[in-house]
């Protein structure tokens, strides 16, 4: 469990970390380079959780090493499908991270949402839907790891 007292935005009681794979923790169906060992790290506070339609087919293999969940999602309404995920975890306990336009509900959802941007861009209705927007999966990662850099974005 992670405890983050934000002046303004409220006490975090973090228990989960999900996130979508494609375009926030991998680049063309790659991890990106740092986020393994970043994930690793955060497992030691929080149960990782990676939800992802898999658009390069990769994600169970990019992933094998990191102590997470993985969730290849089937069918339609991803953004449902996500947003239930969230929910059933209870959202209060949970961080999420995306980009896509089917990552907006658990973004907003979530107890804090951090949208990112990598390559492949991120939707604005994402960004819209978080409380916090970052260029990398690594800073999102970061200040995860340092706690008084979310304090210092999200203060008021």
């Amino acid at each position: 469990m992670m405890t983050i007292d934000v002046p303004g935005f409220g006490l975090l009681r973090l228990e989960h970390l999900v996130s979508d794979f494609t375009g926030t923790l991998s680049e063309d169906g790659r991890l990106v380079p740092g986020v393994k060992e970043r994930l690793n790290t955060l497992a030691e506070k929080l149960a990782i959780h990676v939800l992802t339609a898999d658009t390069f087919g990769r994600a169970r293999e990019e992933l094998s090493g990191v102590h997470c969940s993985v969730r290849i999602l089937e069918g339609s309404r991803h953004d449902v499908q996500k947003e239930r995920y969230v929910s059933s975890l209870g959202q209060e306990r949970v961080v999420a991270l995306g980009n896509g336009m089917n990552d907006w509900a658990m973004l907003s959802s979530a107890r804090l949402g951090m949208a990112v941007s990598l390559g492949e861009g991120c939707a604005t209705n994402a960004l819209k839907s978080a409380d916090v927007f970052v260029p990398s999966v690594l800073d999102a990662l970061d200040i995860l790891l340092e706690p008084r850099r979310l304090v210092a974005t999200l203060r008021y």
